[in-house]
């Protein structure tokens, strides 16, 4: 009995086996024939006749202020410091230092290891707002780190997005309770390189007129619509917007072009705005690289205000960085199309704007970056 129940158990199986196959074929085929694709997969080869410029290196060398080195107390540094010189970074700020231990060990290991071509943000846990001791414990760690050779306090975007409070509450980015960490940067005299909300098309309804709905796709978790879950686009970010009014003693890095580089008249209010406001191009550059002309326009007049970020370390994407800010090529790729289905054009910037994004800005807020590394 058990071994025609397993008989049939195997013919089974195998009908659903080949009524699957053949549902899959057949899909296939009228696919085909209906000339069906999946935008995904679909990857034109241009017919275009235009210059193509490679670069692998940049003009000048350049400080990037926005990278993540997850592994920094264990890297081999030496490795990291050759791929840099091949690209002409002469100095990576590596803003995930978080604290204590970890902390402890990358700044030894560079050091130890490369101690002119690496800088550490701090980081600190905003869910223990509610300790009786969060204040000054939070004074101390930031304290003690810029005395060990940190050199700012880098704040992520869970902070007004998901951090919550002992009670399950948000965390709202203005929260007062955090205006001594901002003062006291300000009297440190490190900057606060901020990270606040998404790019504001994740709140947008996920559909066929969301210019990110391919991203949504591939990281549903990165989709901030659902308003039982997130604040809007709009309270985290006049939040942040908040910090920089109540804090002008204190600069701030507001991270990958405060989500504005799609709206550069905003960016621009914003920056006329709020004096101690630097800003970064860190993982929007797609943005840039589509409106040529005013994005050119718009570096050259806030030349001093913007500062050169990468944001994931991948030594072949910045090649697209290197050809968006300094060639005039046409029509060209993005490295990553959930980030950019559209075309990049060059801005060809002036020498001396690329100096300033690439190291001058950069060097006016951390004067002690050794400047023989950039001749």
């Amino acid at each position: 009995m058990i071994w025609i129940t397993i008989k049939n158990l195997i013919k089974v199986v195998f009908f659903i086996f080949i009524i699957t196959s053949l549902v899959y074929f057949s899909i296939s085929y009228i696919q085909t024939k209906n000339n069906v694709m999946d935008i995904e997969k679909y990857s034109p080869i241009s017919t275009l006749d235009i210059k193509e410029t490679k670069l692998k290196k940049s003009k000048f060398p350049f400080i990037d202020v926005h990278n993540h080195q997850f592994d920094m107390p264990l890297k081999n540094l030496n490795n990291l410091v050759s791929e840099m010189d091949s690209l002409n970074m002469a100095y990576m700020i590596n803003l995930s230092g978080f604290r204590g231990l970890y902390l402890e060990k990358s700044l030894k290991n560079i050091k130890e290891s490369a101690p002119t071509r690496f800088g550490l943000f701090v980081n600190i846990d905003f869910e223990k707002i509610d300790d009786s001791n969060f204040e000054s414990n939070n004074i101390k760690i930031i304290q003690d780190a810029v005395r060990e050779g940190v050199i700012g306090l880098k704040v992520y975007k869970s902070l007004g997005l998901t951090d919550k409070d002992s009670s399950g509450n948000r965390i709202s980015v203005n929260d007062p309770r955090l205006d001594p960490i901002w003062s006291l940067c300000g009297k440190l005299n490190i900057p606060v390189l901020i990270h606040s909300g998404e790019p504001e098309s994740f709140w947008f309804d996920k559909n066929e007129y969301n210019e990110r709905w391919l991203e949504l796709r591939q990281k549903p978790g990165r989709y901030r619509g659902d308003s039982s879950k997130y604040p809007s686009f709009e309270t985290v970010m006049s939040e942040q917007h908040d910090i920089f009014r109540k804090n002008p003693e204190t600069t701030f890095i507001n991270a990958h072009m405060g989500w504005m580089a799609n709206d550069l008249d905003a960016l621009s209010d914003h920056l006329d705005k709020y004096k101690n406001v630097m800003t970064e191009i860190g993982a929007v550059l797609a943005e840039l690289g589509r409106q040529p002309k005013k994005a050119r326009n718009f570096l050259i007049k806030y030349k001093n205000r913007i500062l050169f970020g990468k944001d994931s370390y991948n030594v072949t994407e910045y090649y697209t960085y290197f050809r968006v800010l300094e060639t005039d090529d046409e029509y060209f790729d993005y490295y990553r199309k959930r980030h950019a289905h559209w075309k990049m054009y060059g801005l060809s910037l002036p020498d001396s704007v690329l100096k300033s994004l690439y190291y001058e800005n950069a060097l006016k807020l951390f004067p002690n970056i050794d400047k023989n590394l950039l001749k």
